[in-house]
């Protein structure tokens, strides 16, 4: 099942780490440490494979791919022998990159982002076409009449002024262009309700938002921990540091707010309630592809026993995205293939701020995820 992955933000380091992992994996260079899917609960249940996905993406910048791959290997996110080694292979991929489209209106600039994904599908012989966003974060965009109703949105995408956040624009071309849509972003994306009764028109299903890769990911455990223990959480605060491209596009303030939102969303809704505290987030670029996150909780216990806890995560967010993104393509092309259409909410152990109405604890996310793939088990081995 050759299925293309048409990565927005194609040249930046989520992207070019996840092609090369692709390609590593299916020439046998390296194991998929990483990806949820071949977990020995999962291996071998969903079809496409890593080694059936084609690459293909926009973006605003135009560093080769080639260039970006040694970059990533002198900065230690990727062995610099497999950036050599798939070398040809990113050549190839360098030929279905794309600069983002503009024009007068937002609608003709969705209808060639949709041009753009119907010929990469039709040149490559693809079934199917998923777009993951993986570009820089997003402001939260002023509301806007236009995005209740999927006919008033036509009607305004057709205007001279912008309607749609560059997110959104992608996710409505992306339905119009008959593909799914995952946002490993906390930008809008699909989180619209024209959008939603679009991709429910085409009988599409989508999935978001913002990657859950650190930080999160601990919170995500230890929250309900806390809960269930009936141990009140007085405090919870984060300082998260980061370097790269995503660290100097989280200094702005726009985009830091609406990631800093995304990443404190999980407490009260694990907890029922938001202990005192807040997430910051800082750009130091030396750190490069790397980060730090430093966490501390107070609690109360019985008798009002003071306690407390800390903990540091240091990671590379990069090496911790990519395979997830190969999960993500493959699963969401699974569930279109099954007939699934609108906010897929069994993806939620992937993302902070999960589509839904969903439990934050990862444990109750892996279960409906391996339900999930339960159902699509037998689609998947036709």
């Amino acid at each position: 099942m050759r299925t293309g992955a048409w990565l927005i933000g194609a040249r930046g380091s989520v992207a070019v780490t996840s092609m090369i992992g692709a390609l590593a994996v299916r020439a046998g260079l390296t194991g998929p440490t990483g990806c949820v899917l071949e977990s020995p609960a999962l291996r071998d249940r969903v079809r496409p494979g890593i080694g059936d996905l084609v690459f293909g993406g926009h973006d605003v910048t135009s560093v080769p791919l080639e260039k970006k791959a040694a970059q990533l290997a002198e900065a230690g996110v990727v062995p610099a022998a497999l950036a050599r080694a798939v070398r040809g292979d990113l050549a190839v991929i360098e030929r279905d990159l794309r600069p983002v489209p503009a024009a007068p209106t937002q609608a003709q600039t969705a209808a060639a982002i949709a041009a753009d994904l119907d010929r990469f599908r039709r040149e490559h012989g693809l079934e199917r076409v998923v777009v993951i966003n993986v570009s820089s974060t997003e402001p939260v965009p002023p509301p806007h009449p236009a995005h209740a109703s999927l006919t008033a949105l036509r009607a305004a995408l057709d205007g001279p002024d912008p309607v749609l956040p560059p997110s959104a624009l992608t996710a409505y071309a992306a339905f119009e262009a008959g593909c799914p849509y995952v946002d490993f972003t906390p930008s809008t994306g699909a989180r619209l309700p024209a959008l939603a009764d679009l991709a429910l028109q085409r009988g599409l299903p989508y999935a978001g938002h913002d990657g859950k890769t650190g930080e999160t990911l601990v919170k995500s455990v230890l929250a309900p921990m806390f809960a269930q223990r009936n141990l009140r959480v007085r405090t919870w605060s984060g300082v998260n540091l980061l370097g790269g491209g995503d660290g100097a596009n989280l200094a702005r303030p726009g985009a830091n707010a609406a990631k800093a939102a995304s990443k404190q969303r999980v407490l009260a809704e694990t907890l029922g309630y938001a202990p005192q505290g807040d997430t910051r987030i800082d750009y130091l670029e030396d750190l490069g592809d790397f980060k730090t996150a430093w966490d501390l909780v107070t609690f109360e216990g019985f008798l009002g026993t003071a306690m407390r806890m800390e903990f540091t995560w240091h990671g590379c967010d990069s090496a911790l995205a990519a395979p997830l993104i190969l999960d993500l393509a493959r699963l969401s092309t699974a569930a279109a293939q099954a007939g699934r259409s609108g906010p897929l909410a069994e993806l939620a152990f992937f993302f902070k701020d999960p589509l839904g109405e969903v439990s934050h604890g990862l444990a109750e996310q892996w279960r409906s995820l391996c339900d999930l793939v339960d159902t699509l088990t037998p689609q998947a081995s036709e």
